[in-house]
């Protein structure tokens, strides 16, 4: 298991962050009821997380591993995301972007596919879970 990492931070984006896990959309209510409590392979997953001068979904401190979901509010910021993507990956985060609509439509699907990534990255060496 990989040591877990703090990844440096703008102070001011904590208050931001709390705002928004406040104000969570449907899609990210949905999946946070599906991997809190560790209940995704035993893995912790935090809500909102300030990184560099960005705010990511969902991160997986074990994992290296931000979540992003991506719907509406993501049409016209592709260029910043993409930029904002890139920072992180220089500090070894990875990226996975689900879909709104698949969140909000195939969470059996989403799960399953949250898992076969962890699986497939050669992540999964949670102690504590039977393979």
């Amino acid at each position: 298991m990989r040591k877990n990492s703090i990844i440096p931070y703008r102070e001011d984006l904590k208050a931001k962050a709390r705002e928004l896990r406040k104000n969570s959309t449907l899609s990210e209510i949905l999946l946070w009821q599906e991997i809190k409590e560790r209940k995704l392979l035993g893995y912790q997953f935090h809500r909102q997380v300030p990184m560099l001068d960005f705010i990511v979904d969902f991160y997986c401190h074990e994992l290296k591993l931000a979540i992003e979901i991506d719907g509406d509010s993501h049409n016209y910021t592709h260029a910043y995301d993409t930029q904002r993507q890139t920072e992180l990956e220089q500090y070894g985060v990875q990226f996975l972007r689900l879909d709104d609509l698949e969140v909000k439509q195939n969470m059996p699907n989403v799960l399953r596919s949250l898992e076969a990534y962890i699986f497939d990255s050669g992540n999964f060496v949670k102690e504590d879970t039977p393979l």
